[in-house]
């Protein structure tokens, strides 16, 4: 631990600085050196929405030339079992930082094997599709049209109305105080709000391309009200979108105050490709003793 533990931080889902959402990942050399409790107290350290320690599988594997890893995530709270910006975010700092060559990179999870690739500049991460299921009959009289839950996720699907615009939806401020207490009981971990993409209603890029789908994301049940960009989300909001609009890949942002696009491609085997630019914006070495 003299050396320290070597620390980036990566605004993942952006190609630039400071925008998109930005992950703490952590490098460890010897596992039995960091136990989970030294990680959760890095984590709250760090204090963004989540940090990832990737971990070496065997002694002798190097950071550059290994293709597998272990790799957990944690939030200011709490460990996580999956995060797919912090994935990203490992993959980019092992891919950028270490110029490892690896076709694929395999990190073993509390999710299972999660695989993640290059495609030009982007980064393109392997996660389980979480379909969520219709839970009531929606009336005339709310701003939405669609309630749907995820109960492998425990994440609330809320889909607005075709009406409403982006603007609109960047000006909610849910009262993420009262939420914890509304549901208690940890049936459901976060709320993703979302919106079909139209010209007219605003969702399109500043390249003047049309977004499938945007959402935003809030978790205070894991110590986050508002996740800037949320991999793990997506997992719910591709396959939900896809099957809306029969088609995919998709093209989603998450309109976040930090903001970031999203390439979300559904596969017929139970998966989803997300990818997207990720910027390491910070090298640094975290001493723990």
């Amino acid at each position: 631990m003299d050396d320290g533990v070597k620390l980036f931080t990566v605004d993942a889902f952006t190609a630039v600085p400071f925008k998109g959402n930005p992950a703490a990942v952590c490098l460890i050399e010897n596992n039995d050196l960091v136990p989970d409790d030294m990680k959760q107290k890095i984590a709250t350290e760090m204090n963004l929405s989540e940090t990832a320690f990737v971990l070496k599988l065997m002694p002798d594997d190097e950071f550059k030339t290994a293709s597998k890893f272990l790799l957990q995530w944690f939030t200011p709270t709490n460990e996580v079992p999956l995060c797919g910006h912090a994935t990203l975010a490992s993959a980019a700092v092992l891919f950028n930082c270490y110029g490892n060559k690896s076709e694929v990179l395999a990190f073993e999870t509390l999710s299972g094997t999660l695989y993640a690739s290059r495609q030009e500049q982007k980064v393109f991460i392997d996660l389980p599709l979480n379909s969520p299921e219709p839970m009531l009959t929606i009336g005339n009289n709310v701003p939405y049209q669609d309630l749907q839950y995820s109960h492998t996720t425990k994440k609330l699907l809320i889909r607005l109305k075709d009406c409403v615009t982006r603007k609109e939806l960047e000006n909610l401020t849910p009262q993420t105080e009262l939420m914890v207490d509304a549901v208690p009981s940890g049936k459901v971990k976060g709320v993703i709000i979302t919106l079909r993409g139209f010209p007219e209603n605003g969702c399109s890029s500043q390249d003047g391309k049309t977004y499938d789908f945007v959402s935003r994301y809030f978790a205070p049940w894991n110590g986050i009200d508002e996740d800037p960009v949320t991999g793990s989300a997506h997992t719910v909001l591709g396959p939900y979108w896809s099957k809306e609009l029969n088609k995919t890949p998709l093209y989603a942002h998450q309109c976040s105050a930090r903001g970031g696009d999203l390439y979300v491609n559904v596969r017929s085997d139970g998966r989803v490709d997300i990818g997207g630019d990720a910027v390491i914006v910070l090298k640094a070495k975290l001493f723990c003793h």
